[in-house]
């Protein structure tokens, strides 16, 4: 009497769960950042941007999200377009020194923006949410960090704020004369003297660590893709080894 046994063996499941784990979680690991799209904008310019904001815990959810503006020289003017279940809160702050934007002075400005979801709003795992915003007019610097914070439903807060090379946490960056990350042009003259100008002795330390920091988390993602096809690949193999040793048994 035969008996009918079942194609599912250890080896086969060990297999392929490490190949989905290395396909789908490396490169979610590696690319799952607080980021703000376009990163770039024209000095003088209002801009658009939206802030994208991804959930990284499978167990709770983002119901608070803050975005720092710069205060020197501040954004006069900031809008945002309402998101379904969440409220916004646009914090002003009183300026040390009144300072002149365009043809009017400014003694205020918007330090910071924050969205809270309602229940059941929430950031899940998985999902991304977008936040609209306009700014400007933008001044004419070199680029503008944007720290970001993230908060979640079990009180783990994550702060979107580093600015050094090959940063975890790398903050968003808006590049406004400077070129965004991964970039490159020959001549990149501003129209300064004959002399050995390097056309970026404005922009401060913290401004260019951000960027090398946008140009790391961007190689990172390459590599995570490439061990997440990698990982499939394993998992494939093991699959077929499973099936070929279980056929043979029944030879």
């Amino acid at each position: 009497m035969s008996t009918k046994r079942s194609l599912f063996t250890p080896g086969l499941a060990i297999a392929g769960a490490t190949g989905l784990l290395l396909a789908v979680a490396a490169p979610l690991a590696a690319s799952a950042h607080v980021t703000i799209t376009p990163d770039s904008a024209e000095p003088g310019d209002y801009a658009l941007v939206t802030v994208q904001v991804p959930n990284e815990s499978a167990t709770a959810g983002t119901n608070s999200v803050e975005v720092s503006l710069p205060t020197g020289p501040p954004f006069s003017s900031v809008a945002y377009t309402p998101v379904p279940g969440w409220s916004t809160e646009l914090v002003r702050t009183t300026l040390p020194e009144p300072i002149t934007v365009g043809e009017g002075e400014v003694t205020e400005a918007v330090t910071s923006i924050v969205w809270t979801a309602d229940a059941g709003s929430e950031i899940a795992d998985g999902q991304l949410q977008q936040f609209d915003l306009t700014l400007g007019p933008v001044p004419d610097v070199g680029s503008i960090v944007l720290p970001a914070v993230q908060t979640y439903t079990d009180g783990e807060i994550v702060e979107w704020t580093e600015t050094v090379e090959d940063a975890q946490y790398p903050a968003p960056v808006l590049f406004v004369t400077d070129e965004p990350a991964g970039d490159h042009h020959d001549g990149g003259s501003d129209g300064g003297s004959d002399g050995g100008s390097d056309g970026g002795a404005d922009v401060d330390a913290a401004e260019t660590e951000a960027a090398a920091s946008v140009t790391s988390s961007t190689s990172d993602d390459v590599l995570a893709r490439v061990l997440g096809v990698g990982g499939l690949v394993v998992g494939a193999v093991g699959i077929v080894l499973a099936i070929a040793a279980r056929r043979g048994s029944r030879a």
